[in-house]
């Protein structure tokens, strides 16, 4: 059976720490590992993103990109490069860069290599901790900054910043069962997210 790695996913910078560890097929391209990781981080795939390894940058390649070549100093394609392919799967750590204005650095690590079980469905999400921060919010300053307002109902923005984040955000938040479900339909996402380009 094929193996599957265990990754932990966490916002850097963040105290207390967000993170999620996940386990994901090591056939897994770099591509689907995006969106595995906007579903089980909570973002909204608003923004490009790229994977940063020693040596190599991972991300999205134009259709035009793809027929004239790209060289090492350009942007691998993350369709085409599965994990395996980078990586020795030996308790590496590696980069996901998410929307390059408000620029949510994400560390990458390798925890182990497992046994695939029959019944389970990868990928699968196994612990996490706190809540997404929100869209646009302007980087993990920005966020700090909404939650000292969101916390404190007598300052003067604490209406307007509540409005905006949602009534129901709560920063502390994290709901695994929620997760899986959505990485159950990860075909499905991803073919949405393909019909938008």
């Amino acid at each position: 059976m094929s193996d599957v790695i265990q990754l932990n996913i966490s916002i850097q910078h963040s105290e207390p720490l967000i993170f999620r560890t996940v386990l994901v097929k090591k056939e897994t391209t770099f591509f689907e590992l995006h969106h595995i990781i906007q579903i089980v981080m909570g973002w909204q795939n608003y923004h490009l993103f790229e994977f940063n390894l020693e040596g190599y940058r991972v991300g999205l390649i134009e259709e035009s990109e793809k027929r004239n070549g790209y060289g090492s100093d350009q942007v691998l394609d993350a369709s085409q490069l599965k994990i395996t392919d980078i990586l020795s799967c030996e308790k590496e750590t590696f980069l996901y860069n998410y929307d390059f204005g408000d620029c949510w650095m994400h560390e990458i690590s390798i925890e182990k290599v497992l046994k695939k079980e029959a019944k389970v469905v990868y990928p699968m999400c196994i612990d996490g901790n706190y809540n997404c921060p929100p869209e646009d919010c302007g980087g993990i300053l920005g966020f700090y900054h909404i939650l000292n307002i969101i916390q404190d109902k007598t300052h003067p923005e604490y209406k307007e910043t509540r409005q905006w984040v949602g009534k129901k955000y709560d920063p502390a938040t994290f709901d695994k069962n929620k997760v899986n479900r959505k990485l159950r339909q990860l075909r499905s996402y991803i073919a949405r997210w393909n019909s938008f380009e």
